[in-house]
């Protein structure tokens, strides 16, 4: 009898897994398309502190070879006027999850299939709301995208438009979310928000286009679009990968300053452990998926105790290295489709022990502010 393949699906196999993911698809597209009262997605904080509160959050794509689980119970906080740093490996789930608080995923394909996104929300007369993001409709996001919250992205030419002159894209920023606003306010508000992010010709920028300016320049642009409605929380995704080591340590001094300004948080994502090492107040690491460790920016880099968190700090080059060559963490990712029941990082641990084979170890909290998924550290609970 000839052996199965277990890397090959039959038709019929796909077939199936269509089918359901269809039905699961036309469920959760129903849901956020559907008409609701604001009751139905008012809630509570769990902590009074806090901004933003990332529950049990799962993130999946439906595709033909089966679910992918990009974000997989996550959970994490972002406290107010703080810096929250998520970092891992490219494919943790980091822009996923992200993507996830600002309903930018793309469907019907991918979903947020359950869990919470709490926001604490503050409208003009300063009334405070807590809204989950993960229950409201699509139609009522407007609510806190783009107001609210808001977004830095990774790439500025992609994200600006290059039929439009900086001044005609900021300038909607003002009339998406102030219709009443007349065209010379809406222009002496980008002025504003050009000289905030520290922009020595704002005039000039304001008439350009984006092929015109040059990186670091379209970065700040980026970032005074994202702070023309007064943002409570800014979302940076690997802010300045695009850019050059003095331009990238610009844009940190100003998100940094603007933080303050603004009186807001900070979720920064990156790959970059120095950058989470200066801005960050707290740190998340992920790894397939999943939050493995987490703590404030001391702990987690005077006492990192997840070999994961372990190991990225040893790939990161240092000037008194005795080495010539770079670490690097060995093995793979597990296949995003197929995950294993035990923990996802086994097959990958120079500290593997028989426990690793088991259940997926639990968050432990092994300080007030610093919890650890790792067997290694089971009996100390």
């Amino acid at each position: 009898m000839a052996k199965t393949n277990k890397n090959y699906l039959s038709g019929k196999e796909i077939r199936a897994i269509a089918r359901e993911n269809k039905k699961v698809m036309k469920r959760l597209e129903a849901e956020k398309y559907r008409k609701a009262d604001e009751s139905e997605y008012l809630t509570q904080m769990k902590n009074n502190d806090n901004i933003l509160e990332i529950d049990e959050l799962n993130t999946f794509f439906f595709t033909e070879q089966g679910v992918v689980k990009a974000v997989n119970g996550v959970s994490f906080d972002v406290p107010q006027n703080a810096t929250v740093g998520v970092v891992g490996e490219s494919g943790c789930g980091k822009s996923v999850t992200s993507m996830s608080v600002m309903r930018l995923l793309q469907g019907p394909t991918g979903q947020i299939y359950s869990g919470e996104i709490r926001f604490k929300s503050k409208d003009k007369t300063g009334e405070e709301k807590v809204y989950d993001i993960a229950k409201m409709p699509i139609a009522d996001i407007h609510k806190i995208r783009g107001n609210q919250i808001a977004m830095i992205f990774q790439e500025p030419m992609t994200s600006l438009n290059p039929v439009f002159t900086i001044g005609q894209q900021l300038d909607e920023v003002t009339f998406i979310h102030n219709p009443e606003a007349s065209k010379e306010d809406a222009k002496n508000k980008s002025i504003e928000m050009l000289n905030l992010v520290g922009i020595a010709m704002p005039e000039r920028v304001y008439n350009s286009f984006p092929h015109e300016l040059s990186g670091g320049m379209r970065q700040r642009v980026m970032i005074s679009m994202a702070l023309a409605s007064d943002p409570r929380l800014i979302i940076a995704d690997e802010p300045t990968t695009a850019l050059d080591v003095t331009i990238q340590a610009q844009i940190l001094d100003l998100l940094r300053d603007l933080k303050d300004k603004i009186d807001g948080s900070i979720m920064l994502i990156t790959h970059d452990l120095g950058i989470i090492a200066e801005m960050a107040d707290y740190v998340v690491v992920m790894y397939a998926g999943k939050v493995i460790e987490k703590g404030t920016v001391e702990e987690i880099f005077h006492n990192p105790m997840h070999p994961y968190t372990i190991g990225l700090q040893k790939s990161k080059p240092t000037l008194n290295s005795d080495s010539d060559t770079l670490y690097n963490i060995p093995g793979n990712v597990p296949n995003p489709i197929n995950m294993p029941t035990h923990c996802y990082f086994k097959e990958r641990c120079n500290k593997c022990t028989a426990k690793c084979s088991g259940e997926y170890p639990a968050m432990i909290q092994v300080s007030p502010t610093h919890f650890v998924a790792c067997h290694l550290y089971d009996e100390e609970q």
